[in-house]
């Protein structure tokens, strides 16, 4: 057993090593880790009730996960973008492929409708490491791109909503779409209710016990509540896993939530696609090789074309075209997850060797899309494809902006900032690394794209130059990334006024020994600002307290440096 042990993780070591140089997702390594461990290949496991176990809480975890990437507000706020571009792709995709299902197999139509449209959905996680690795997100492609996939995650739903259907033993086309659309919009205006009215005050009373132990067993008990609730009403409890995603989507703990579970969403993840590669049928794969072949080059050809004539026809230039298409081009881990859960849940809209040969396909298709994208650069250095040119890396109505400001992070004091800098008319850039701030942003109409205010490649591609940028604001939360960050200010422009701010006196303190001559902690000033109404409120004249408040903040806050402590912040 010992040796079976060490000889598995040896193998997931290697493969996650290897596929990382070659950009391509942990996910498939763990996949290939348990084709090579399993019975066909070298035999170190067989899929037992454990590791099948496992895989199933995998699942839960992962619907969970993308259930709480459906953020209504989010998506309400990117509507242009993601209801326009993204349904064009999907219906594109699935229309192109639908008839080839219906006329090559004998499945049914719904079934056909089904797999044309998990199909029409793309790797999410493969695609956005993809484009940060190559610096891609912050583009007017990457925009694109996101916006498509936000979608796609969006179309879980009715997809979701579309197993019950599959699970039934007879069909009717106009009968199975009412049942789509009523259980997807109940699904929607439940998650609203039940978010806001339930899950909000119960986990206000988690969060009141300052327990992160007690805050992880709430998350982990909602899931496994929906999932057994749905599963007694005879659905998938995968379904009720991403129910409970999307609830928790509709908290203010969602970014806690995503935080605390996200170290155990991925190890459970991995037991899934571990326990997916055990249970691939590598016989009746090899026997069917040429099937496999055929279907994936057909697949990413007619996945390919389909989404570059979309890109075209919204007018995206060529080039952006190309590579949204090719990043596209794939399947992805949610076609996975809807076929092994059709599989487990028992449900027979497709034959279990074609739920197989799907299976690999997608994931040949996955590992295909790194090796697409080195024949697309090999092919553009040498001149064969489009003139080279560099992306752009803002929005259109952008391009010639000289900004007086960049403003390093976009946060709640980032965005006021940059409200005040477009109401004087002051040119600026905003840069974060949050891709849903950096999205929604751009919605708004603020002037904000996505990079690492710590790389001094980063700053002077956004236009930081010696006395051509007046200032600089550092209003990054984390105090020692503000301290890398204005060291680099400080390495391409030494001169420029640099303001920061602090969330207590302890940063503050740690950033004014960087040369910042104006440091603001928030705390403190918003405590000043308190104390100046109450006093004011007591009949205290206006000058008595504005020199008290001098008083205060003179010699960076000393007054106060004896009396103030910081464990509350």
């Amino acid at each position: 057993m010992s040796l079976s042990l060490l000889a598995f993780f040896a193998i997931v070591f290697v493969l996650v090593y290897i596929l990382r140089i070659a950009r391509i997702g942990a996910l498939v390594a763990f996949l290939l880790a348990g084709v090579l461990s399993g019975p066909y290949v070298f035999d170190l496991f067989q899929l037992s009730d454990t590791w099948t176990f496992l895989g199933d809480m995998g699942i839960l975890f992962l619907w969970f996960s993308i259930g709480l990437e459906i953020n209504i507000k989010r998506l309400w706020r990117m509507k242009r973008t993601i209801f326009g571009f993204g349904a064009a792709q999907v219906m594109m995709v699935a229309v192109m492929l639908f008839p080839l299902l219906f006329g090559l197999t004998q499945w049914s139509i719904l079934g056909c409708i089904m797999v044309a449209l998990m199909l029409a959905m793309s790797s999410t996680s493969a695609d956005l490491q993809l484009l940060t690795d190559r610096n891609q997100l912050n583009t007017e492609m990457g925009r694109q791109t996101f916006s498509i996939l936000l979608f796609q995650d969006l179309l879980s739903i009715p997809l979701l909503a579309m197993l019950p259907a599959l699970a039934g033993k007879s069909f009717s086309l106009g009968a199975t779409a009412i049942d789509v659309v009523v259980i997807s919009v109940a699904l929607i205006l439940s998650v609203v209710f039940i978010g806001r009215f339930v899950m909000t005050p119960i986990f206000r009373q988690v969060g009141k016990l300052k327990s992160k132990e007690a805050f992880l067993l709430a998350v982990m008990l909602n899931i496994v509540i929906w999932a057994v609730l749905v599963d007694l009403m005879g659905l998938p409890a995968g379904l009720g896993a991403f129910l409970a995603g999307m609830l928790m989507s509709e908290t203010i703990y969602r970014h806690q939530i995503t935080a605390e579970i996200s170290p155990y969403a991925t190890l459970f993840l991995a037991f899934f696609f571990i326990s997916l590669g055990m249970g691939l049928n590598l016989p009746l794969l090899g026997q069917n090789w040429y099937v496999v072949l055929l279907g994936l080059i057909g697949f990413v050809v007619i996945k390919f074309s389909a989404i570059f004539i979309v890109a075209r026809v919204r007018g995206v230039n060529s080039p952006d075209a190309l590579m949204i298409a090719l990043l596209l081009a794939q399947g992805g881990e949610f076609a996975l997850l809807m076929l092994q859960t059709m599989k487990t849940s028992g449900i027979t809209a497709i034959p279990s060797g074609h739920e197989e040969i799907l299976t690999a396909i997608i994931i040949l298709s996955i590992m295909m899309t790194p090796l697409l994208l080195c024949l697309h650069d090999y092919l553009q250095r040498h001149g064969k494809l489009f003139p080279q040119r560099h992306p752009r890396t803002l929005d259109d109505v952008d391009k010639n902006i000289q900004p007086d400001v960049i403003v390093c992070g976009f946060g709640r004091v980032g965005q006021i900032i940059c409200q005040m800098l477009d109401a004087q008319k002051i040119p600026y850039l905003a840069l974060d690394l949050d891709v849903n701030a950096v999205m929604m942003g751009r919605e708004m109409g603020f002037n904000v794209a996505y990079g690492d205010t710590t790389s001094r490649d980063v700053l002077t591609e956004f236009g930081l130059r010696p006395r051509k940028v007046k200032s600089v604001v550092v209003a990054l939360d984390n105090a020692s990334t503000a301290r890398k960050c204005i060291s680099t200010i400080r390495s391409i422009a030494p001169r420029v006024k640099i303001f920061a701010r602090a969330r207590n006196l302890a940063d503050t303190h740690m950033l004014i020994g960087e040369g910042i001559e104006t440091v603001l902690p928030e705390t403190i000033e918003s405590s000043l600002f308190l104390g100046y109404s109450v006093l004011s409120s007591l009949g205290i004249s206006d000058r008595k307290i504005e020199n008290l408040l001098y008083d205060m903040r003179s010699d960076n806050y000393a007054a106060l440096s004896t009396v103030i402590s910081d464990k509350n912040d």
